[in-house]
Parts: C-alpha cells; structure tokens; sequence
C-alpha cells in the first residue's frame, strides 16, 4: 500500500481520502491478523502446521483478489481485513514452523534469512509501485494490489511439498512419518542414522513429558512463565514502537514531506527498499556469533539517533532537508533491519517451552499486529498534528528497548531448546531429556554455548548416560519403517489419521481408561506398574 496510497488516480477513484482514511485503509489489515493471531496457535496444534500455511494462503489470496477488484471503500476495506487474516496466520505459524525444524547451531541464521525474504517482498511491491505508476489508467494500483494474490498462489503451492513438522508429527503420535522427516532434515535420508535417531528420541522424550504436565491454561502460562512471555510480547510490541511502520507504510508521504512529490517519493521508497534488504544480510552471519543481545542494543542506538536527526532536519526545513532526511531515513530502515526487524520472530519460539509454544507465540504475534494496527492508524494523524515531533517519540521508545534488552533480555545464543528450562529457572519438570546425556561434539549443537552452565557436552551425570536413566521403562525408539521403492511404507491407522477428526479421535481413546493399541501411541507405562 505505501506506494499506491500517494498515487493521484488511486486518490480520485476513492474520493481524495482523508489521512484518518488511508491510516484506516492500512491499519485494518492489522485488525484482522490480531484477530487470527490469537487462535491460530491451537489450529496449528490440530491440523498441522503444513495445512495451515496453505490455508492461511488461500484466505491471504482471497482477500488481495478483493482489493484488486474493489469498487469502493468497502469492499476495499474487506479485501484489506481479510488479507490480514490470512496474514495473521501465516506470521504466527512460520516462525514455530521454521523453530522446530531448525537445528540450534544456526536457528538465528535461518530465521534472519526468512525475514530477509519478507523484506525482499517489501522492497519488490515498492518497485512494482513506481513502475506501475507510469501507467495511466486504473491498472497503476490494481496491477501491485493483485501481486498479493500471485504470492500468495505461490505460497501456498510451496506448501504442499514441504516436509510436516516432526515435533508436530510426534505431538499427534505420527511416529512412522516423523521418523522419517527427522531422517531427512538430520540424518541424509537414512532411518537408522544416528544422529537422526538421537533427534527423534530426545522430540518424543519432550512431548511425553509435556503431556504429563497437562493442558496449560493462559493464566498458568503467565504465572510460571511470565519472564518469558513478556520477552516473547515486548519485543514484537518495540518492533513496531520504534517506528519502523512510519517508514515502511507512508514512506512515500514522510518523503513528501521532506520536499519528494509525487513519483518521486515511490522512487526514493524504492531506493530505500533495497538498502533495507542489504541491511538483513549481516545477521546471517553474525546472530549466531554476537548474539541476539548485541545486535538488538545496537540497533537501538543507531536507530534513536537516526529518528532524532530526521526530526532535528525537518524541524530545521532547509535547502539540504530533502537529501538529508533521504539519507537518515536510510540508515534508520538499515538499522531496524539489521536488528529489530528479525531478532523479535526468533525470540519468542526460541525461548517459549514447547507446552506453551503455540500459545505464546499467538500472544506475541498478536501484540506485533496489535501495536501495528496502532501506530498505522496513527501515523498519518500523528504526521499532520504533530509533524517533526513525531519522530522523537519513535526515538524515545528506541531509548526504552535498550533499557530493557539490556536488563531484561537474556542471551539465548547457542542455547538449545532443551537448555532453556535451566537458562531461565522456571522448569517444572525434573527428567532430563536423552539428548542432555549424550555427548556429541558433532552433534546439531555447533559452538558452544555463551552460558557456562549451558555448556553440557561432555558433562558426565548422575546414574550414567542414555536414556535407559531418564525414565526407567520408557521406550521412545523409532519405530520401524519398510522402504519399498525409494519410499516409505506406513502402517494403516485411520483413527491416527490428520486432521480434526483424527484429533477428536486420539483425544476420545486416550481418555479411556489411558490405553491406546496404536503403534504410534504417547502412552507410557514404567516397568512393574501395569494394572492388575
């Protein structure tokens, strides 16, 4: 929307909107993804997190279809809502998605990629903006308003070949199908690898653990994991308080502002655009070395100091404003990129236990949007009370997410999933998972971690090693796969299947009594202790 919204046949066709209108215009969206965000967490649990990235796509399509055709303000404005609930989807179940099947030595560097990707996104829908608007007709805001729908096609088509979840898999008893993910993603395709094995009993170790645990509800949630939610909820709420909204949705009008008019406000956009991808490119490389702190304390600073010089520039309006406010502008998006753009979507799945994962993460995606929808909603009323001012403010929040990285926000570089219990010192459960004895210097885990007491390689423990000690009589071995042909043969278990009715169905039989015959049963027994 940012490069359409300042376009004078796009402002004729809806009557010259109003700034409350155009922040209206682009803020709903952001209604709908808070809306979504809030129950796709526990959908994600039911139906897979595969199945829910393609129907998030297919609603994301749906609505860009709306705003490609809209004949008015209304139907625009449900294009726009409902785009956003597809939006709300795909933001929420991507990052848990990408968590569980990253291994931990580069889990920062691949959550850094997919923001570059999303980046890549914005800065291509900018250019298809300027060079639209050389059209001289309708199609200069149609034709970018229907990409949504040709990435959203694409999306969803993806979806279709990518490998299930193994956590979710092993969650929902798929044990034959998360074998064999598991040996893909770890282990080159071969079930019996080692490391691919280890990886399978250390995830189904996890979830039979979480299920002794119980359901958690939200107000348990935030009574034992409090810290972490508000990591989880505060970095999504500075992502979006530190301003990055006023640049990337009406970068076009703060261009304006500055004495850019017109196309070439699209064309500075633009420009600006790619030095924001440039900028994502850095973490690749380096959130798995100076850590997620450095980089978020960092940005921070660059990014309070660029905001303070674009309002000082426009306050002070003179010959050179127009170059300066371009170039601070700049630096501000390559900071935010570099720093509070990826960093707040590995945080919260990265520290959040898997019993409350979905959960929290739907709670964090949801203050994401929630302050999105607010700052774009006051953005462009903001712009005209307050002009200049504005950006001080965004600046004061930057000051204020340093103070709390910084006293707040613990290191979770190199740190594994299962560490985190210990890193944070609310775990509630005392059994060790296979994994923690183990040792492995050429395991997943890389370098070592930056947490002396998290460093567990090599580390001999009480009773031995293996997981004949974490729980006597559990057995969490693979099962056994036949490949025929190059693929894997499964074992025919309707009641297992996916699905909500496969999910109704395992929930049904495992109240009864506790017993499930399945082969790829969660249930447990130790030794000695079965019914008489």
């Amino acid at each position: 929307m940012s490069g359409i919204i300042t376009g004078p046949l796009f402002k004729d066709y809806f009557n010259q909107p109003t700034r409350a209108e155009v922040g209206t215009m682009v803020a709903i969206l952001e209604v709908g993804a808070l809306v979504s965000s809030l129950v796709v967490g526990r959908l994600g649990d039911i139906i897979g997190r595969r199945k829910t990235i393609l129907y998030g796509s297919v609603i994301f399509s749906v609505g860009g279809a709306l705003q490609t055709f809209a004949s008015g303000m209304p139907m625009m404005l449900l294009g726009r809502i409902i785009a956003g609930v597809g939006v709300g989807m795909l933001s929420t179940i991507v990052p848990i998605y990408q968590s569980e099947i990253s291994p931990p030595h580069n889990r920062g560097k691949l959550a850094c990629i997919e923001f570059s990707g999303n980046i890549i996104g914005y800065a291509t829908s900018v250019w298809v903006d300027y060079f639209c608007s050389f059209i001289d007709s309708h199609l200069s805001w149609r034709l970018p308003l229907f990409m949504q729908c040709v990435m959203g096609t694409l999306l969803g088509l993806g979806s279709l070949i990518i490998v299930e979840s193994p956590r979710w898999l092993l969650d929902n008893d798929h044990d034959e199908e998360g074998i064999v993910v598991i040996a893909n993603l770890y282990g080159g395709g071969d079930i019996h690898n080692q490391k691919a094995r280890d990886e399978f009993r250390e995830i189904k170790m996890n979830v039979l653990l979480g299920r002794q645990e119980g359901e958690r509800s939200y107000t348990e949630m935030f009574r034992k994991y409090r810290t972490r939610v508000f990591i989880a909820m505060s970095a999504q709420a500075f992502a979006q308080l530190n301003g990055i909204n006023v640049i990337s949705y009406y970068a076009p009008l703060v261009f304006e502002s500055a004495g850019w008019v017109g196309r070439r406000a699209i064309l500075m956009t633009g420009i600006n655009g790619i030095t924001y991808f440039l900028s994502t490119i850095p973490p690749w490389y380096l959130v798995d070395r100076l850590g997620r702190r450095f980089i978020l304390l960092s940005g921070a600073i660059m990014m309070a100091v660029s905001l303070s010089l674009i309002s000082y520039f426009l306050y002070l309006d003179i010959k050179a404003t127009q170059v300066l406010v371009v170039i601070f502008v700049m630096i501000y998006n390559a900071s935010f990129g570099f720093s509070w753009g990826p960093i707040p979507w590995l945080y919260p799945p990265e520290i959040l236990p898997l019993s409350i994962r979905s959960k929290g993460a739907s709670l964090s995606t949801a203050t994401n949007w929630a302050f999105n929808w607010l700052v774009g909603e006051m953005t462009p009323v903001l712009q005209e009370w307050i002009g200049w001012r504005l950006y001080l403010v965004h600046g004061f929040f930057c000051a204020t997410s340093f103070v709390v990285v910084y006293f707040i926000y613990p290191e979770t570089c190199g740190v594994r999933l299962e560490d985190m219990n210990s890193l944070f010192g609310d775990a509630t459960t005392t059994a060790t998972t296979p994994q923690l004895h183990t040792v492995e210097t050429n395991s997943l885990m890389g370098a070592s971690s930056p947490v002396p007491s998290m460093d567990l390689r090599g580390r001999q423990m009480p009773g031995g090693l293996g997981v004949a000690n974490a729980i006597p009589g559990l057995d969490i071995d693979p099962p056994n796969v036949s490949i025929k042909n190059g693929r894997p043969q499964y074992s025919v278990d309707d009641e297992n299947g996916e699905g909500v009715g496969g999910w109704i169905s395992r929930m049904v039989k495992r109240g009864k009594n506790g017993e499930d015959g399945s082969v790829k049963s969660g249930e447990y027994r130790a030794v000695d202790q079965d019914d008489d």
